[in-house]
């Protein structure tokens, strides 16, 4: 019987590497965004709001940013039948909004980014690209 677990966790420098890389691409593409990284027990490591991104969009792409770290699996993915219902049950803390993709190293989840501002398409263009900042695997 195991009593201890091992983690991989991000650190500072990978929060603000992501966080960088994200406001480029966003920034290239011409779309401000709200950026939320998340470990992965849910709590905040990092966010910005870009100038000119919609205020409300923080509060979504907190809410992809702790689906993902929470199941492990992009935001998007949610069952179209389960969005509501889950919406409902953790007061719009999950979501099934695309924009939001679980942060693994090696296969080990480390947390959740939640992209917001843009189309679905253009989150999740900024969340890769914070993800290849850190080398993290390909969601």
């Amino acid at each position: 019987m195991h009593f201890i677990q091992t983690r991989k966790t991000l650190t500072h420098q990978a929060t603000l590497a992501m966080l960088s890389a994200a406001v480029k691409t966003a920034e290239e593409m011409g779309q401000p965004q709200c950026i939320v990284i998340v470990d992965a027990s849910g709590e905040l490591l990092g966010e910005i709001r870009m100038s000119g991104a919609k205020f409300l969009s923080r509060k979504s792409a907190r809410a992809k940013a702790l689906t993902a770290a929470s199941t492990g699996k992009p935001s998007g993915d949610m069952p179209e039948a389960a969005r509501v219902p889950m919406a409902a049950a953790t007061g719009g803390a999950v979501t099934g909004l695309h924009g939001g993709l679980p942060i693994r190293i090696d296969g080990d989840l480390a947390g959740g980014i939640g992209v917001g501002s843009g189309t679905g398409e253009q989150d999740l263009v900024v969340a890769r690209a914070a993800l290849a900042a850190i080398g993290a695997d390909a969601a």
